[in-house]
């Protein structure tokens, strides 16, 4: 299977997919024990959730599962959240802190290594050209990072998730017109509840694209599974209801970036012109 899928969009909006894949190559899967084949991890039908809101929208989707390699981790191995629980760029145990490998079958530094260079780097090699390409077409780009998790992970974070987690590293990583579009949307979505920069403030792919400066805005948007699931176990199943309810709001947020794209880049362009 191909690492990356890519659905091109002649827009300002390209959406990263990271963690919806369920790919694991036969000899990884061979290692996993039975925590680590359940793929509880999975960002479950988030490309679904998305597909088609938005017609003019890229969407880049790694096939590969984040126990294989996770995407929206550094590269290096640098924890996004040091002094918390969290996962690493290959993953050894569940979001429970439980082992996902028979023992003694995880993966060492070579290996990662690999799998850095087999499946993480191709998908962000596309992700990055699609990003210079949409803002060749636009001089702007806006890369919204598609997510989900379980609503409750108690060894990741404590209580019940809000619905709609919106991640801009405390608005680092774009500007405040594109945070204020996102989270004046969450706050009015009837029936959900929402927070900026919580537990999830953007994972590496939203801190290493965000540069608003060099006119690429990115956020990350992490869904409570509780939305749009009809079950945050197995089989994982989508619930067409609820999912059909979320989309709502989540076509709205895609549109009011959508119409936000020529306003940054004229701010852009008179920036520029008076620095010269």
């Amino acid at each position: 299977m191909q690492p990356v899928d890519v659905i091109r969009g002649d827009g300002p909006i390209v959406l990263g997919v990271p963690h919806a894949g369920t790919f694991v190559p036969d000899n990884i899967r061979a290692r996993l024990n039975e925590t680590g084949l359940k793929l509880a991890d999975t960002d479950w039908h988030v490309d679904r959730l998305y597909e088609g809101l938005l017609s003019s929208a890229t969407m880049v989707k790694a096939g590969f599962h984040r126990y294989v390699i996770d995407a929206n981790r550094d590269p290096a191995g640098a924890s996004l959240y040091p002094g918390q629980n969290t996962t690493s760029l290959c993953p050894v145990t569940d979001f429970d802190g439980r082992p996902i490998y028979h023992n003694g079958q995880e993966p060492d530094a070579a290996e990662i290594e690999a799998r850095r260079l087999a499946w993480h780097a191709p998908y962000h090699a596309a992700l990055e050209a699609e990003i210079k390409r949409v803002k060749a077409l636009h001089g702007v780009a806006i890369l919204y990072d598609c997510h989900s998790i379980r609503s409750v992970v108690p060894f990741l974070f404590e209580g019940r998730l809000p619905d709609f987690n919106t991640g801009t590293n405390n608005g680092s990583t774009c500007a405040p017109a594109v945070e204020a579009a996102v989270v004046s949307n969450t706050e009015t979505a009837a029936g959900y509840t929402s927070v900026l920069n919580g537990r999830f403030k953007g994972g590496w792919t939203t801190r290493h694209y965000g540069r608003p400066t060099d006119g690429v805005h990115a956020i990350q948007m992490e869904l409570a599974q509780r939305t749009h699931l009809k079950s945050e176990d197995l089989p994982f199943a989508l619930d067409e209801e609820k999912a059909d309810r979320l989309r709502g709001p989540l076509k709205t947020i895609l549109s009011a970036l959508e119409k936000l794209a020529p306003i940054l880049k004229q701010k852009s362009s008179e920036i520029s012109g008076s620095e010269q």
